[in-house]
């Protein structure tokens, strides 16, 4: 019965988001109520989501202060350099700015922080897509695969969770893997780039005024940026101007109800603006950011004390000190709101026994003719697993019984543990996980729209990396 439940609630609850039928913080709470009552939880419930969520309580108020942190950043004007820089770089072309937008994620995600990419990601990437109309679930969802493919690297946690669960070096568990990263990480440029030639249409579409006949995506030096000749005094266009020149056209175009921290960004003459203070900004972000890396600190205090500093010098009267805070409760208010639901969710499945019922029950029904395949069984079971359960539950609590169970078919430990680390990229967009909460909310997306174009992407990253780990070698058959 806890088998048939926990299925169910995690199916009811995927089809409310993604059909729309409620909101996700809604669904948080009311699905795993109303399933938990159905498992006999009664009046336990409310413990059994108090107890998780007192284990939530850091990861929201890191996640409310990094907002905060960030999106005080991006009004005072430290991150417009940076998005001109892109612009000039990746040009106006959507293809070349959603693979820029991959190559960005991919190379943050090496600090292994996930909520770190996402907002240095959207901090830079936004107000890029907002200014050329593009889609920003497209943002959400490239950035979504980079990070959750590099999230088997050894400090992002899960690998590090495999090898200690099986008792592993722990690069004796990744270097073998080395392979099946590169090759997700092909195959996220790939997506990327297909991703980006999809925007290049639909804005020919939705835009022909400046994209027709694909005048606005020259982006180069040199190239007209959507502007054509006859446009300009004497039909010539200055070398380097190609982006700047469509972001001058299409800035009538940005839909005023997108997000605070982008509409911010898209202003460049706003009165929060402090050029002034600009190195001042830029050397307290490289300080907040050296001290996330080296874990010296707790992270929640971290932003705790970077936000007040901030505050406090470039916006010294406590009435504009209000104003910043209020300018960015929406995005706080949605974000802690949907982690302090999650606990709900965990604490159900957890509680009444859901998880360890549906775990043993799939290590029961694999067919005794199948032993000797039990890695590559792992690393597929490992893709919707990780997405309804914590990786602690799955590596310390799944990944064991597996692995005993392939030991009597000549599976050895290492073999299991690199499978098991291959559905992370699926995993990354679990609404279990807090900083996919973190980016959909930066970027205004809804949840479910974001999982309709990620999903799929990532359960065929996470095949491929499977697949060249079982041809590499890396994981063996019994």
């Amino acid at each position: 019965m806890l088998v048939l439940l926990g299925f169910a609630m995690i199916a009811v609850f995927m089809v409310l988001i993604m059909t729309k039928k409620l909101t996700p913080v809604l669904a948080l709470i009311i699905v795993p109520t109303v399933f938990g009552l159905f498992a006999g939880a009664g009046l336990g419930i409310g413990p059994m989501v108090m107890d998780s969520m007192k284990s939530m309580t850091s990861t929201a108020a890191l996640l409310m202060f990094a907002i905060i942190y960030f999106g005080l950043m991006i009004d005072v004007g430290l991150f417009d350099p940076l998005v001109r820089f892109i612009l000039r770089k990746l040009g106006n072309d959507p293809a070349k700015v959603v693979l820029g937008t991959a190559i960005l994620a991919a190379a943050v995600s090496l600090d292994g922080d996930g909520s770190t990419t996402f907002i240095l990601t959207t901090a830079a990437m936004l107000p890029v897509y907002l200014r050329l109309k593009m889609s920003p679930v497209v943002l959400t969802c490239v950035a979504g695969l980079a990070n959750g493919t590099m999230n088997i690297l050894p400090w992002g946690g899960p690998t590090a969770r495999a090898a200690t669960a099986l008792k592993l070096d722990v690069n004796e568990v990744f270097v073998p893997m080395i392979p099946s990263l590169i090759a997700g990480l092909v195959v996220v440029f790939v997506f990327a780039w297909l991703l980006g030639l999809q925007e290049r249409n639909r804005l020919r579409a939705v835009a022909p005024e400046i994209w027709a006949d694909g005048a606005g995506f020259d982006g180069g030096a040199g190239g007209t940026g959507g502007r054509r000749k006859a446009d300009r005094p004497g039909g010539g266009t200055p070398a380097g101007s190609g982006s700047i020149a469509v972001l001058e056209r299409t800035e009538e175009l940005v839909d005023d109800r997108d997000s605070a921290m982008a509409d911010t960004a898209l202003d460049p003459n706003r009165a929060t603006l402090r050029p002034k203070l600009f190195w001042f900004n830029l050397g307290l972000t490289v300080a907040v950011m050296v001290t996330l890396v080296a874990n010296v600190i707790p992270l929640p205090f971290v932003f705790m004390v970077g936000s007040a500093i901030a505050l406090l010098v470039n916006f010294p009267k406590v009435k504009d000190q209000g104003a910043q805070l209020i300018a960015h409760a929406p995005s706080i208010v949605a974000v802690v709101s949907m982690v302090m639901a999650a606990a709900v969710l965990t604490g159900v499945l957890n509680g009444t026994g859901m998880v360890k019922a549906m775990s043993e029950w799939l290590v029961a029904i694999i067919p005794a003719d199948m032993g000797p395949f039990m890695a590559i069984i792992t690393g597929v079971l490992s893709i919707p697993m990780t997405f309804f359960m914590s990786n602690d539950a799955f590596y310390f609590g799944v990944l064991p019984v597996l692995s005993e169970t392939a030991a009597h078919y000549g599976v050895s430990a290492a073999d299991m543990a690199r499978a098991s680390i291959t559905g992370q990229p699926f995993h990354l967009q679990s609404p279990l996980v807090p900083a996919i909460l973190l980016l959909v909310s930066l970027a205004k997306v809804d949840l479910g729209d974001h999982h309709k174009k990620v999903l799929w992407r990532t359960a065929v990253i996470s095949l491929v990396m499977l697949a060249t780990g079982v041809l590499t070698g890396a994981i063996g058959i019994g």
